[in-house]
């Protein structure tokens, strides 16, 4: 007697397993991408208030008793 279950183990799953290892790869890819792209964007530095305010005051935007005014509000000197 010859027993022939064709693909796999004949339970018929064998699409499932291969479904679930391209998901599994896919999402894999996926994080990595997402990993690289935020570690990309912690090297760069954020502007603080006072950088802004700096930039704004240089620019002529603000004028020096407004720059002092707020830099006091924001606690630097």
């Amino acid at each position: 007697m010859h027993w022939d279950y064709g693909w796999g183990m004949g339970f018929g799953f064998g699409w499932l397993f291969i479904l679930l290892f391209w998901v599994l790869v896919i999402v894999g890819v996926a994080y990595l991408i997402k990993m690289f792209a935020s570690s990309a964007k912690k090297g760069e530095k954020e502007e603080s208030a006072l950088d802004i305010l700096k930039k704004r005051y240089a620019k002529g935007e603000r004028s020096k008793e407004e720059f002092e005014k707020i830099r006091d509000v924001l606690g630097k000197d």
